[in-house]
């Protein structure tokens, strides 16, 4: 790990935030030719300078904090402790000729988030060659490479980037020509976007109960919410876990309804070996900051029909003409993506089977040291069906939930109660249809901390509190 943290003084500010964005500790040490130490760069550091106008290339030799505070090889623990503070938790350990040789670092009160992007690939690299390019707007190459990468890792013929995943539904929705009059079937246990998109279309959503395995949104409520009115159905795929979708494209199509899978936090998810986004008429990836792969903000739609992606693209780009400047067509919308995002979301990308890979490990984890608690009950691994790790979930046959979750929020370790049902909420109690597995789950659901600041010493505070309640 000390080799991440290593840079040398003859560097540059790019070379140094290159190792400072993979070593994700906020700090790099300097070094001279003769590997002698040399002072401290942070992240602090190099955002004044580049405030002061320097640039990228401004050679770190000059800016370096030679007036930093170290360890010496030989140092106690508690000598070590003692040099630390709120502000400097990172110390780098020198030997009598002032090589350095490791560091010392103190994470007993660090916060652990509940999620934590993963941008330790070619990420800022992208990022800067789209800022260099000047094209940081909504054109530029990042775009169509992310369009085109990411639909043909959904296994799907076409991608339409646009700036978030709410958006994403609802430029579906449209897209469909559902509206005012219509009847989307949505499931009870979901974040809100995906019912405020269908009311934003100005069509009637239908709230039907969860399947008490899957947590996802049951085939047979379904059917019995199914009217005349009824134009299509979003199956969510819930924190991970892919929906029944033969059940439900068996329904659809009986009924002739349209399929719009919201696939906000499944990304590589699936089902009978097909990815979820596949079986939709449209499907909608969400790229927020906590999702599997992200962009910042940013949403993705995916089809096979070329001329719903045709559709949507002039849609998305305030219903301009693709063939004649500033000729509107539609009324359309600003929905679109800009290159800068883009740029991360292509070196995501390259990446996603090895994130995905550390966040079912980090579930393993919980999986192993929580496993003497048989209140516990993680998420079900069901088959035909391969499930990816969003968040760590769980279900806790306790009535402490809450009161976990505020014992962990004390030890600045951040855990998350399922959503609530949408049918609870007053705004949309009038479309609820059935909810009763759905209350239960929400009750009863927590999202462990799915970080990289999950350490040892992190679970062996998780599992004290575990052991005090």
């Amino acid at each position: 790990m000390l080799d991440q943290l290593i840079c040398k003084l003859s560097a540059n500010i790019f070379d140094v935030l290159q190792v400072i964005n993979n070593n994700a500790k906020g700090i790099a040490f300097i070094i001279g030719d003769n590997n002698k130490f040399i002072g401290v760069l942070t992240d602090g550091d190099i955002r004044r300078v580049l405030l002061e106008g320097n640039d990228l290339n401004t050679p770190i030799k000059g800016i370096v904090n030679k007036h930093c505070t170290v360890a010496n090889d030989g140092e106690s623990f508690h000598e070590m402790l003692a040099k630390t503070n709120e502000k400097v938790n990172i110390l780098p350990i020198v030997d009598v000729n002032n090589i350095l040789v490791d560091f010392f670092q103190y994470q007993n009160n660090v916060y652990v988030p509940v999620a934590s992007p993963n941008l330790r690939g070619n990420e800022f690299k992208y990022l800067v060659d789209a800022f260099l390019s000047t094209w940081i707007s909504s054109s530029g190459k990042y775009i169509g490479q992310f369009e085109e990468k990411f639909s043909s890792y959904c296994e799907c013929q076409h991608g339409v980037a646009v700036s978030n995943g709410t958006v994403a539904i609802h430029l579906a929705l449209i897209t469909l020509g559902i509206g005012t009059g219509d009847e989307v079937i949505i499931p009870d246990l979901t974040f809100a976007a995906t019912i405020n998109a269908v009311l934003h279309a100005g069509a009637t959503p239908v709230i039907v109960d969860v399947d008490i395995d899957s947590w996802c949104i049951d085939p047979l409520e379904i059917e019995k919410a199914i009217s005349p009115k009824t134009k299509a159905i979003i199956p969510v795929h819930l924190y991970g876990q892919s929906c029944d979708m033969e059940s439900i494209m068996k329904i659809a199509s009986k009924n002739k309804l349209f399929v719009i899978e919201d696939c906000a936090e499944a990304h590589g998810a699936e089902y009978k070996g097909k990815k979820v986004g596949s079986f939709g008429d449209i499907s909608t990836f969400s790229f927020f900051a906590n999702k599997i792969i992200t962009t910042g903000e940013g949403g993705m739609c995916v089809t096979n029909s070329k001329e719903l992606s045709d559709k949507m693209c002039v849609l998305r780009d305030h219903g301009m003409s693709k063939t004649r400047k500033y000729w509107h067509t539609a009324v359309g919308y600003n929905y679109r993506m800009t290159n800068l995002q883009a740029a991360i979301g292509v070196a995501q990308l390259e990446r996603i089977d090895e994130i995905l890979t550390y966040r079912r490990q980090i579930e393993n984890d919980y999986r192993s040291f929580l496993s003497t608690f048989p209140f516990i009950k993680f998420q079900k691994n069901i088959e035909d069906r391969h499930r990816v790790t969003w968040l760590v979930s769980a279900i806790l046959e306790t009535n402490k939930r809450d009161e976990l979750i505020i014992r962990l929020k004390d030890e600045n370790i951040d855990a998350r109660p399922f959503f609530f049902p949408l049918g609870e909420m007053d705004i949309y109690k009038e479309f609820l249809f059935s909810n009763q597995n759905s209350q239960k789950l929400s009750i009863q659901g927590i999202n462990f901390p799915t970080s990289e600041k999950l350490s040892s010493s992190v679970k062996e505070r998780i599992l004290e509190i575990f052991n005090k309640l």
